[in-house]
């Protein structure tokens, strides 16, 4: 029996994740390729996507990197294949080479790009607004507010993306991504085969010659697209009144909150954009030309806001425009921050709130998992260089080393700097670098970084935290694994094998929980000049219990001898131990046995879990 969101069941309901609702409307439009490098809030999509491939009839890949998934997606689209790659916004800036091209050459099968926005920064290095992307690109825009639109758009936007042949792009924010809400399902008719490769080298082939008519073309099909957004039904107008409010994407849903909470739903009209670029500008015009006054609520950059101020201007209209004056250009937005914002344009009075004081909670600090390798790595870097090298960082688990007791992280960029970053510091610093970087960011985009150290004969230290996963975003599958969640990498690449490759000739491999044996490595390594590697090879414990369904068969506890120095604690940072008086404990439950523990003091020990 086929999986819900794969089931030909019009007119079904079902409570979907906003990210889940995307993969049902790809279904609906007919879906034949997949590609991704996963990132939160975008991971929930080709994890899905990923599950129901042995029982779907699309192909469906993760990506070494998010510009490989890109180029893998638009030679799909390109040989005729309606084509779906997703991403989080800042694997846009590693797609955006071919990205630009694509809208140039077009996508005759279709192609719909998900760029998953996260304003706050609740999983990213920074919360930039992808809008721009689009804009620079000249790519059509579908911006969804509710788990249905998700659905709707995804669909929708594959369609439109092969009737016009242009790429476009679906912009969601982390709530969209994980909100979750009613799905009325359409027809999900069975993909059948790609069109196939129509060969056209003056269509195709970006050369200089052909490049400039291809610009002329994407103007084109721009306007064109702007006529379907003017008639879009994601374009919506509601209410009555003198003054005005335009919104797009979640901000379509703390308006309406907002309006109804306040009791201002009469006084104003709303122009809600799903459909938001190309802008509408017929649209635009007749909604301006009927207001005094208008709010534009959009989440991070005054993108809208200065559209519509351009508008304005340019047909002389006399409307005032609010925006990013009442409203901040950074963060998300919350329902009571959009109605002060509305009784500003209203000059209706804000009420008198009582002030919410919540209990003072203890902080808690990120912190790597009880029993992750990572501690044992950065516990004996500490030990071997202290405060004497400079740790380069990069984007995974690993990044939480950055705190105190570990302190492994002393700057980080972007996915796979860490080993150029290094290299950069080390030739300007002449100190010791150590370069930390994960084995799915290794293949995302080390490989470069160390054949770019190699060449320059740059004096690092990389450090490859091998934990067999891409643990941070949800144990997704990445070449140098040799296990996943639907069985045996068949395919596996090794990590020392490349790394020789590549001309690293001094390369140790060690078990980070083995403490004497890493730090000998270290020390050994630490004597070396020019480019070395170390590789720290275990398994994530979570990884561990999910795929190899084993469970440590052994916990530590705190003996009785125990003298409440502490220095458990105080250099290792495990979550699963803790001071019970005078005294430290291990809570035997959070324990996954690494006995890490055991080697730093002699106080603790080890015994039979269960027991």
């Amino acid at each position: 029996m086929a999986h819900s969101l794969l089931a030909d069941t019009p007119g079904h309901i079902d409570l979907l994740l906003g990210n889940e609702a995307i993969v049902r409307g790809a279904v609906e439009a007919g879906l034949q390729v997949a590609t991704c490098y996963p990132g939160t809030p975008s991971s929930e999509v080709p994890d899905t996507l990923f599950r129901l491939s042995p029982e779907a009839g699309y192909s469906f890949e993760y990506s070494v990197n998010e510009k490989v998934a890109l180029e893998v997606a638009g030679g799909a689209t390109l040989a005729g294949a309606m084509t779906l790659c997703t991403m989080k916004h800042v694997g846009v800036n590693v797609a955006a080479d071919p990205l630009m091209t694509l809208c140039y050459t077009g996508t005759p099968g279709g192609l719909l790009l998900l760029s998953a926005d996260d304003p706050g920064c609740h999983s990213s290095q920074n919360e930039q607004d992808n809008r721009y992307y689009a804009r620079l690109a000249c790519m059509p825009v579908l911006e969804p507010t509710t788990a249905q639109e998700a659905k709707d758009m995804t669909r929708d936007g594959l369609l439109l993306s092969k009737k016009h042949g242009a790429p476009f792009m679906l912009r969601t924010t982390t709530r969209v991504n994980h909100l979750r809400g009613p799905v009325e399902f359409g027809p999900a008719p069975a993909p059948g085969k790609p069109d196939g490769f129509q060969r056209n080298p003056s269509k195709f082939v970006p050369i200089p010659a052909f490049s400039r008519p291809m610009h002329v073309a994407l103007l084109e099909r721009l306007e064109a697209l702007r006529q379907e957004a003017e008639n879009s039904p994601y374009n919506t107008v509601t209410g009555n009144g003198p003054l005005g409010i335009v919104c797009s994407s979640i901000s379509r849903a703390y308006v309406a909150d907002a309006l109804t909470q306040s009791g201002l739903t009469d006084k104003v009209r709303v122009l809600g954009l799903g459909f938001s670029h190309p802008l509408p500008e017929t649209l635009c015009l007749d909604f301006l030309s009927g207001v005094s006054k208008v709010l534009v609520v959009e989440e991070l950059e005054p993108i809208l806001e200065n559209d519509l101020r351009a508008l304005a201007q340019k047909n002389a209209l006399n409307v005032e425009i609010l925006g990013k004056n009442v409203l901040p250009r950074c963060n998300e937005f919350t329902v009571t921050m959009v109605e002060d914002a509305i009784r500003t344009l209203t000059g209706d009075p804000a009420p008198v709130r009582n002030a919410c004081q919540p209990a003072a909670l203890p902080m808690r600090p990120p912190n790597l998992c009880a029993g992750c390798p990572h501690r044992g790595t950065y516990f004996a870097a500490r030990k071997v260089f202290g405060d004497d090298a400079i740790y380069s960082s990069d984007i995974g688990c690993y990044t939480l080393g950055l705190l105190p007791p570990l302190q492994a992280a002393d700057f980080l960029l972007c996915m796979g700097s860490s080993i150029s970053a290094g290299g950069g510091a080390a030739l300007a610093s002449g100190k010791a670098v150590v370069a930390f970087i994960g084995d799915s960011t290794y293949f995302h985009s080390g490989l470069t970084g160390v054949a770019n150290a190699v060449f320059n004969k740059h004096n690092v230290l990389i450090v490859v935290l091998d934990n067999r996963t891409t643990a941070m975003t949800g144990h997704q599958p990445h070449p140098g694994v040799d296990k996943t969640i639907l069985g045996d990498n068949e395919s596996r690449l090794d990590i020392e094998a490349s790394v020789r490759g590549l001309g690293v000739t001094e390369v140790r491999e060690v078990n980070p929980f083995n403490q004497k044996k890493t730090q000998a490595a270290l020390e050994e390594l630490k004597a070396m000049k020019g480019v070395r590697v170390l590789i720290a090879k275990e398994p994530c414990p979570l990884f561990t219990r999910r795929v190899y369904k084993k469970v440590a068969p052994q916990v530590a506890y705190v003996a009785e001898s125990c003298t409440g120095r502490f220095e458990c604690l105080d250099t290792l940072a495990c979550p699963a131990m803790y001071r019970d008086g005078d005294r430290a404990a291990v809570n035997p439950i959070l324990c996954n046995g690494c006995m890490l523990c055991l080697q730093v003091c002699g106080h603790i020990k080890a015994k039979k879990r269960g027991s």
